[in-house]
């Protein structure tokens, strides 16, 4: 990552230093002395670029949620069913073990008790679900997906099998726990014709 890092300039190599660590070691856990050494970049730089540590994270948050949001919608805005989106959403590669960048932030009181850090985590979250929602909704309307599913409810477990999968996965050490989530997500949501 260090290499990664020095080719970009200062502000950028203090976005994503700060994106690193937050994931990491969440935001108490971030100094800005990490993030400078991190960065290679010194005090007067990242004060030069950032009013401090909290317009830092935000920027680093919002950039964290925002490659979530592209992810997610590079895999569900293509063609092709609405059963096969969602499964290449829960089967699209991940670094389980580390958990997600985004949903992870959730469980930081810091980050959970300032509200404009906390807004772009909320906003893409619920983003991913209102997209899964309608990507169901599309599966309803086409036949293709059993008829009396709730497209909000749908979508609120695709997150939370893949969000819980992460917890699942940390606690054991083993990815094992978030692949079988996700396997049983999909034999739940399989059209009738089909087995995943």
């Amino acid at each position: 990552m260090y290499s990664a890092l020095m080719s970009m300039n200062a502000s950028e190599r203090l976005i994503e230093a700060t994106r690193e660590l937050l994931w990491e070691r969440g935001y108490v856990g971030t100094s800005p002395k990490a993030v400078q050494q991190a960065a290679g970049a010194g005090q007067g730089s990242m004060y030069h670029h950032f009013a401090g540590k909290q317009e830092l994270a935000l920027a680093a948050i919002r950039r964290s949620a925002d490659e979530l949001g592209a992810a997610a919608e590079a895999v569900l805005g293509v063609g092709g069913s609405a059963y096969a989106r969602i499964e290449a959403y829960l089967l699209r590669e991940r670094e389980v073990l580390r958990g997600c960048p985004v949903g992870r932030l959730t469980m930081d009181p810091e980050v959970i008790a300032h509200p404009e850090l906390r807004a772009p985590v909320e906003e893409v979250l619920g983003r991913v679900r209102g997209r899964l929602a309608e990507v169901v909704q599309e599966g309803l309307d086409s036949g293709e997906l059993r008829s009396g599913l709730d497209p909000d409810a749908i979508a609120a477990s695709v997150l939370a099998t893949v969000q819980g999968g992460y917890v699942l996965a940390r606690a054991t050490g083993s990815r094992a726990p978030f692949d079988s989530a996700v396997r049983g997500l999909l034999t739940l949501l399989a059209p009738p014709t089909r087995t995943p």
